[in-house]
């Protein structure tokens, strides 16, 4: 399996919740699509071409500063379980893990991480510059990830028309190619079924919202993706302030949403929070879905206050290491569907008793 501590913080500082607003936004998500100017678009090459654009990249990116000393992973040769791993992480997305495809993911595509920013090589372009950070933080994420774009700009010539700006696989990337995204947890607009009339006005104004894995995946546990869908006409920072404005209008609308709750139905909520802690503690098996809403339910009483000595770090930390290919390599071994539901019980209840043992000071 892979080994993770090749990995600057191995991939998930973003859940130190050390960011703002971070009982309701676990990260802020900020990526770029760029091509190289002098080779076809990633869905019209063939494994030659896709080799000679990763060793392209490699080459450029190893004389800049932001990635000369970032680690390199060769997707297409990692294992199914691996890559899975590093989409769990929200390292990579489900087009360059391949979808469970194996043969979809061996094409010459790479991840390259340093600190916070890395890049993924040969996926529906033949760059995207991510950097995730903690919280609801704009303005550091584009910092940094400029930053990286720029360095690497100035070892690679990138794809662009000077009308209509950096030239992408799908139109609808087309201009600055930036896709920002938070993962939000709206437990209050749910409760409340203000949701789908927040999620409406949202498609109004040009954002879209997704699931925990984004593009094609769910929404489990009233964790939410919401980002831009235009990139055309507006520079990056008019974006991201647009996208910054309506996030915040969606924090306070939740803010109220739960007000509204413990105002009106103060018992049936603390009653909530409480059964899904009391679930989590000492449930002996646990699938995934079923545990994703329980540590929604946690996660609404810890930031209400009505369930104390619980952290957010720590409901991070179930929120990805409880998924399966987490179990799986704490396991050191593929498990059964059951062999899982009974290991992903016991991490919770460790976890969640040493974070009780840790907010009483023993």
């Amino acid at each position: 399996m892979i080994d993770l501590s090749l990995l600057p913080d191995g991939g998930i500082g973003w859940l130190e919740a050390s960011g703002p607003v971070n009982h309701l936004v676990l990260s802020t998500r900020i990526r770029l699509a760029r091509n190289l100017a002098a080779n076809r678009f990633a869905g019209r090459m063939d494994s030659r071409e896709r080799q000679t654009v990763l060793d392209q990249v490699l080459e450029g990116a190893g004389r800049t500063g932001a990635l000369g000393q970032a680690v390199t992973l060769r997707v297409d040769t990692l294992e199914d379980w691996d890559r899975r791993l590093l989409l769990e992480r929200h390292l990579i997305s489900r087009e360059l893990a391949g979808n469970g495809d194996r043969s979809r993911a061996a094409n010459a595509r790479a991840l390259l991480m340093q600190q916070e920013a890395s890049v993924m090589v040969n996926e529906e372009d033949h760059l995207r510059l991510q950097v995730l950070v903690s919280g609801v933080d704009f303005g550091a994420g584009w910092r940094r990830i400029e930053a990286v774009d720029t360095e690497l700009g100035q070892q690679l010539a990138f794809a662009f028309h000077p009308e209509f700006g950096y030239l992408t696989s799908c139109p609808t990337n087309v201009g600055t190619g930036l896709r920002a995204s938070v993962l939000i947890h709206l437990p209050g607009l749910v409760l409340t079924k203000e949701i789908n009339k927040t999620l409406h006005g949202l498609a109004k104004i040009g954002l879209t919202y997704r699931g925990l894995y984004g593009e094609g995946s769910e929404v489990v546990g009233n964790f939410f993706q919401l980002s831009n869908q235009t990139t055309l006409g507006k520079s990056e920072p008019e974006l991201l302030d647009h996208l910054g404005a309506i996030v915040q209008h969606v924090i306070a609308v939740e803010e109220r949403a739960r007000q509204v709750l413990l105002r009106e139905a103060p018992t049936v909520i603390e009653d909530k929070c409480w059964r899904a802690f009391g679930l989590l503690r000492y449930a002996r098996t646990l699938g995934f879905e079923e545990t994703m809403n329980l540590v929604s339910g946690v996660r609404l009483g810890a930031s209400l206050r009505l369930i104390p000595n619980i952290g957010m770090y720590a409901l991070n930390r179930i929120l990805i290491f409880s998924q399966p290919a987490h179990l799986n390599a704490l396991a050191g071994r593929i498990m059964s569907d059951e062999e899982m539901s009974i290991r992903r019980a016991e991490f919770v209840r460790e976890t969640l008793e040493a974070e009780v043992r840790r907010g009483q000071g023993t």
